[in-house]
């Protein structure tokens, strides 16, 4: 097997793609042929060891990635060698072959393509706990997306209209907004452009929006959650844009508003039957097109470092995948 080995976290340039032995499943594990891998931004912060879970040295990145079982492992019942799987853990996917712990591994359902597979459980398993399990979001109630193009935005966009909510979608330039419209944003905010504040009142009636997705904190989030609405629930679900944001908390009692947390590998941990009922109403929302991942290209496995720099550059429009 061949795998982008990261042997010190100091970022992109320090991973090689090295020809390694192909390891074994212990009990409770299935080797995995990696078809397709995602990147998702912390697969950025992970090599910079800038992300919250640091893995021992030296490990494989790729947090996200689906593929066909290969071998299983002593224990393991739910899974088959040929079996189409997706999974999300944490580690391993930028490669030709990884371990995989099998409770993490989604059974794919017939007709389900590798590439939109290795989109699909960090996103929307997201957005899904986020919008229908934290901010309990109803129909016909109104959501302010920010950094919408993006991978876990343009999820959002989709899960919100499945339920029923009416979205207005913010992002930083005319082409990413015109994306966020044809996968069913309401309306749209360039904030490049745009006074967000005012943008928000005038498309809100000045009532502001019910639920606010934040997944790039920064200098966004005071405006944002200035203009929510009474009730609302301001949804901290990442900060892409580097800073975290520091919110007055007096906010929340003029508003009468919640700041919520948004974690979903915490979620899956500590509530594993909940998560699991999600991801299965989550494919079947995938078999009715009610949801599908954006992807803004694949490129060969090993242009990772290609890849990492285009995510760099802010260009990307949904999600990278990388394919074997």
């Amino acid at each position: 097997m061949h795998a982008w080995l990261c042997e010190n976290p100091t970022g992109v340039d320090a991973l090689t793609w090295k020809e390694l032995p192909t390891p074994q499943p212990k009990s409770g594990e299935v080797l995995v042929e990696v078809k397709a891998a995602s990147l998702n931004f912390p697969d950025l912060l992970i090599v910079q060891n800038k992300y919250q879970i640091k893995p021992p040295l030296p490990f494989v990145p790729g947090s996200e990635y689906a593929g066909i079982v290969r071998t299983v492992g002593e224990g393991v019942k739910h899974l088959q060698v040929g079996q189409h799987v997706a999974c999300l853990s944490g580690t391993g996917g930028f490669a030709t072959h990884t371990i995989a712990p099998a409770a993490l591994c989604m059974p794919l359902p017939a007709g389900f393509p590798f590439v939109d597979a290795a989109a699909f459980i960090m996103i929307y398993a997201t957005s899904h706990h986020a919008l229908v399990d934290r901010a309990q979001l109803k129909a016909g109630e109104t959501v302010l997306v920010l950094g919408a193009a993006g991978g876990v935005g343009t999820s959002a966009i989709q899960i919100a209209k499945a339920v029923g909510a009416r979205v207005i979608a913010a992002a930083s330039t005319d082409e990413k907004c015109a994306l966020c419209k044809s996968i069913g944003a309401d309306a749209t905010i360039n904030y490049s452009t745009e006074n967000l504040r005012e943008a928000i009142k005038a498309l809100t009636d000045g009532k502001g929006p019910d639920v606010i997705y934040d997944p790039v904190g920064g200098d966004f989030a005071e405006p944002a959650f200035r203009s929510i609405a009474w009730r609302g629930r301001y949804l901290v679900v990442g900060f892409a844009s580097g800073p975290i944001p520091s919110l007055p908390l007096n906010l929340t009692l003029l508003k009468g508003a919640s700041i919520v947390g948004v974690f979903w590998g915490g979620f899956a941990k500590q509530e594993p039957k909940a998560s699991a009922a999600a991801l299965a109403e989550l494919a079947q929302w995938y078999a009715q097109g009610k949801i599908k991942p954006v992807i803004d290209r694949t490129m060969p496995m090993q242009e990772l470092k290609a890849a990492y720099a285009h995510m760099g550059s802010r260009g990307v429009k949904g999600k990278l995948v990388m394919v074997n």
